[in-house]
């Protein structure tokens, strides 16, 4: 029975507007690997070095702009664990533990290929994430091949996967804590946590002490990018009065709608497009063999298929969870592969690991091109020899 009649749910025009947002992101990784390697090589790199007030213009991108993408990233957890696909146990056990395996294997396999270096281990979170925006990029050109179930099944994995590299960024990448910055980022927290307490649905005294919080947090020794998702936890999400279950109007759900044109289409290009640029100069097929570059590759690439599937593999064949409607295991395997693909979350971790260390980051850089471009041309290829599914009913 097809129900096309009814309205877009909130979720499916979130999955539309990513999958978008990928394939712009695509456009704007590949422009900067042109860029990088052309006569504008020298004013790319000199743009990106050059200050504007206290910080150089790489910064804001990645310290700034890319708070509103963490933001965004605490809105959709949010509402996703109260008010979406992860809002009850069942819904949560096969992505929560297809994310769970994607974090580990992938972290194993690149130690188990840099343990031997006290620098390089440090970037062992690297390939541990899931670009949600470039691998529904992938899934949205291969058009009704993929189930709707899986599209909903990676969004929800690659979601928790954004929470616990958002636990990794607190816990291994903060260094020289500021006391009294810490302090004064508590109290406007619990500022914030008072006004969700109070009933304030206006956004403008939300988004003011956001302001204030990414201040003090970026001085006190914590990413600032940290303040985008602890802002996004106290955002109220109430349905509206009179109305059961009716949360489209709670500010939670417009701040969200409002971040979904920008985030996508603005912030992450240009954050792939400043940080993607990667110029081949001097490099050798040799650098992809060194540890560094193959342990970040591999670990997507392996590291995120075996990870994914297996522990799918094993929740299913044990009961513990369903497979996706209308899925077999070669959609389940060409998703698995999509899920190697890095770039923007693995992006972010790289520059945190190795934030000292410039020659470091440019391999980090090809082991995440590498590895994301390989799992998307491999996951794609899967999916489209995989047995076309049965027809969808839209979700609601």
């Amino acid at each position: 029975m097809t129900r096309s009649a009814r309205p877009l749910s909130v979720f499916r025009e979130f999955l539309d507007s990513e999958a978008s947002g990928g394939i712009v992101l695509m456009a704007a990784a590949a422009a900067a690997l042109v860029v990088a390697n052309s006569p504008l090589a020298s004013a790319y790199f000199g743009t990106l070095h050059a200050y504007l007030g206290p910080l150089s213009v790489s910064h804001w991108i990645n310290d700034g702009l890319m708070a509103v993408f963490f933001l965004l990233v605490g809105l959709e957890i949010k509402r996703e664990a109260l008010d979406g696909q992860l809002s009850t146990w069942p819904r949560r056990v096969l992505p929560g533990l297809a994310a769970a395996g994607g974090m580990i294997v992938p972290a194993l396999v690149y130690l188990a290929l840099n343990s031997g270096d006290a620098e390089t281990v440090r970037g062992w979170a690297i390939p541990t994430a899931t670009d949600i925006a470039f691998a529904l990029g992938v899934l949205s050109l291969l058009g009704e091949r993929v189930p709707a179930s899986l599209k909903v099944f990676l969004t929800a994995l690659a979601i928790i996967d954004d929470l616990g590299a958002v636990i990794i960024i607190a816990l291994f990448y903060t260094g020289g804590l500021s006391l009294p910055w810490l302090g004064a980022a508590a109290v406007v927290l619990a500022a914030l946590v008072a006004l969700n307490r109070m009933g304030v649905l206006r956004l403008a005294p939300y988004i003011v002490l956001g302001v204030v919080l990414w201040v003090v947090v970026l001085k006190s020794g914590i990413h600032a990018t940290l303040a985008g998702v602890a802002l996004a936890l106290t955002i109220p999400l109430r349905p509206t009065p009179g109305i059961e279950n009716d949360f489209a109007a709670s500010p939670l759900h417009r701040m969200e709608h409002a971040l979904h044109g920008v985030v996508p289409f603005v912030i992450v290009p240009l954050f792939g497009f400043a940080n993607a640029g990667v110029s081949f100069a001097g490099m050798s097929p040799a650098t992809l063999a060194e540890p560094l570059t193959l342990g970040v590759a591999l670990g997507l690439l392996a590291g995120k298929l075996l990870g994914v599937f297996g522990t799918v593999f094993v929740a299913v064949r044990l009961g513990i969870a369903d497979m996706p409607a209308s899925a077999g295991w070669p959609h389940l395997l060409g998703v698995a592969l999509l899920c190697g693909i890095g770039f923007t979350m693995s992006l972010f971790i790289g520059l945190l690991a190795f934030a000292d260390n410039e020659a470091l980051q440019q391999s980090v850089k090809v082991g995440i091109l590498a590895g994301s471009l390989a799992a998307a041309v491999l996951g794609a290829l899967v999916l489209r020899l995989a047995p076309k599914p049965a027809k969808d009913l839209d979700e609601d």
